[in-house]
């Protein structure tokens, strides 16, 4: 691999391309931080993409954009004198070293949980961190994300069950108040009990140490893969989905399962 000189200058080169954008380009002269908002989201998105799809060509080449997204809203800090990239990196800096106590300290901290708890611990302690404990969830993150780390912040303060079976008594006792909800004819909050249902799945995938949206996001590939076999089958057939019943479909889906897809 290249050398820290090699790395520190190529980092150099680029904040030079950036500088020089911003002054000569219409384009990278117009941008904002709002401007560039969404565009941000979806770099990050097609990156975590990438890495579920174990694509290490397109990592490295996502983890570029979201790079370039950091140096721009740098840079455009640098122009307000607001900040500027060597204060993104200071304070970066100051805070993992504040948050490593067990490597730069004296504390300890031996296994990964416990890093974490005391990452948490120390976040509700700094003069500028968050409140409460849950205060420092984004709101603009995904539902599904959201839900799992709210309940793993609340766990760094206790609030969780003392064996992770325990859960599956409140997964039951959600998936009841759902169905008594259903039965209704007019449900007044069969939304809400169903994001419970939801919310008490998650919290058993975090028990077990599953990451949800991982999970799901494995299961939607399946899916995925299935139909189209399902689909490719019954064309190569002359048929057409719409026209098919469920049971001849579940015939193409059981040799998609049979096949390992």
């Amino acid at each position: 691999m290249h050398t820290r000189a090699e790395q520190l200058e190529s980092f150099s080169r680029l904040l030079d391309v950036m500088s020089e954008l911003r002054e000569k380009c219409p384009w990278d002269k117009k941008q904002t931080f709002e401007s560039l908002r969404c565009n941000t989201i979806e770099e990050v998105y097609e990156l975590a993409d990438a890495i579920a799809n174990s694509d290490l060509k397109n990592i490295r080449k996502e983890l570029g954009d979201v790079l370039l997204h950091i140096v721009f809203y740098a840079q455009i800090g640098s122009e307000t004198n607001d900040f500027d990239i060597k204060d993104v990196c200071d304070g970066l800096v100051e805070k993992l070293i504040y948050r490593h106590p067990h490597i730069y300290a004296t504390a300890e901290a031996d296994t990964p949980e416990a890093v974490k708890q005391n990452w948490e611990q120390l976040k509700l302690k700094e003069k500028d961190g968050n409140t409460s404990v849950l205060s420092g969830v984004p709101d603009a993150l995904p539902a599904l994300i959201k839900a799992h780390r709210i309940q793993d912040k609340a766990r760094s303060v206790g609030f969780d069950w003392e064996e992770r079976d325990q859960v599956w008594d409140k997964v039951k006792e959600e998936i009841a108040e759902f169905e008594a909800e259903a039965k209704m004819e007019q449900s007044p909050d069969l939304e809400g009990e169903f994001g419970d249902v939801l919310f008490s799945l998650i919290n058993a995938a975090r028990l077990y140490k599953i990451n949800p949206e991982n999970a799901l996001e494995k299961t939607n590939k399946k899916f995925i893969r299935r139909f189209n076999y399902l689909e490719e089958r019954t064309i190569k057939q002359g048929k057409d989905l719409r026209q098919m019943s469920l049971a001849e479909m579940d015939v193409f889906w059981d040799e998609a399962k049979s096949l390992g897809l």
